[in-house]
């Protein structure tokens, strides 16, 4: 038993000296060797529990997003389930997508969010935007399905450029909510979840439910 303790808290310590390093000089630059001196280990250690950096990586973005994830896909259930056989309506629909991610702000969990979804900017080409498509697959393809049955009328190329905007908007409040402050004057905080809640459920309400653009979007030129 005491070692299974040990072997746990040897493995947090790693996780969590991976994401300050990560979050003070990103994935790309922050060395195994930096991660284990931080950790007080040794890269033994790493390896026994993670075999290589990339699995270290994979495993940060698992225990973040995860249960963030898994509570949106139970919102989203129960949302679904309320309003068969219709679809669910579409403001139920974004408090799943968006809730389980705003309450999360304030704790460590959402700090760690933050560091993850940083990255994706800081770092567009490299191995974070894989991170979080891996994370994101089964929960993209379900509230995908879910938003296609509630805006039908929406083609799926225009639903995609709104959802760009929400999630865009989501992202920017997690990231740089300090930047809210500032425009506002001091009268307005990121930190404030429900207020921050019900501003973008009414921003993303309208955005989605505007009327369909009368042009389509222009078909995408495929790189040879």
């Amino acid at each position: 038993m005491t070692q299974i303790i040990q072997a746990t808290d040897t493995k947090q310590r790693i996780l969590n000296a991976a994401e300050k390093l990560f979050a003070q000089h990103g994935l790309a630059a922050t060395s195994l060797r930096a991660i284990t001196a931080e950790a007080g280990v040794n890269l033994a250690s790493v390896n026994y529990h993670f075999r290589s950096k990339e699995e270290l990586i994979r495993a940060i973005y698992r225990r973040r997003l995860e249960p963030i994830n898994q509570r949106r896909l139970e919102m989203l259930d129960q949302a679904e389930r309320e309003a068969a056989p219709k679809p669910a309506p579409l403001e139920k629909i974004l408090d799943a997508l968006l809730d389980p991610l705003l309450e999360a702000k304030g704790s460590d969990a959402g700090a760690g969010v933050q560091v993850l979804l940083g990255r994706v900017y800081a770092e567009p080409g490299g191995i974070a935007v894989q991170m979080l498509k891996e994370q994101m697959a089964e929960a993209g393809q379900r509230f995908g399905a879910a938003l296609h049955r509630a805006l039908p009328k929406l083609s799926r190329a225009e639903l995609a450029w709104r959802m760009h905007f929400v999630i865009g908007a989501l992202a920017h409040t997690l990231v740089a909510g300090k930047l809210l402050e500032y425009i506002s004057g001091g009268e307005c905080s990121a930190d404030d979840t429900e207020y921050a809640h019900r501003n973008m459920i009414a921003f993303a309400l309208a955005g989605l439910n505007a009327p369909p653009l009368k042009t389509t979007a222009p078909a995408r030129k495929v790189k040879s």
